[in-house]
């Protein structure tokens, strides 16, 4: 049987002009630390003013490069304790 013992929550922030959304992530972890990532999305000029679809594209963006980011803190937390090189993790 599996049991939860932590949860985690994801926020994402946007900040937008006519063409141009930038979004921030930020996971707070349960040992203290945080991790922040970015992405951005622009609006080309021929494409209709869609705020939400660019907060999509830069929060998907931003939620990308955080999964990266965990990644590769968990395969620096697996050398660290291991006292090796581990096999990379792979998406």
């Amino acid at each position: 049987m599996m049991h939860t013992t932590v949860g985690w929550h994801v926020e994402l922030e946007f900040m937008e002009d006519d063409q141009h959304t930038r979004a921030v992530a930020l996971v707070r972890l349960p040992d203290g630390s945080e991790v922040r990532a970015h992405g951005r999305a622009t609006r080309h000029h021929t494409d209709s003013n869609q705020p939400r679809v660019g907060e999509e594209i830069a929060g998907a963006r931003a939620l990308n490069e955080l999964a990266m980011q965990l990644l590769t803190k968990a395969h620096e937390e697996i050398d660290s304790a291991s006292g090796r090189t581990s096999q990379p993790i792979h998406v």
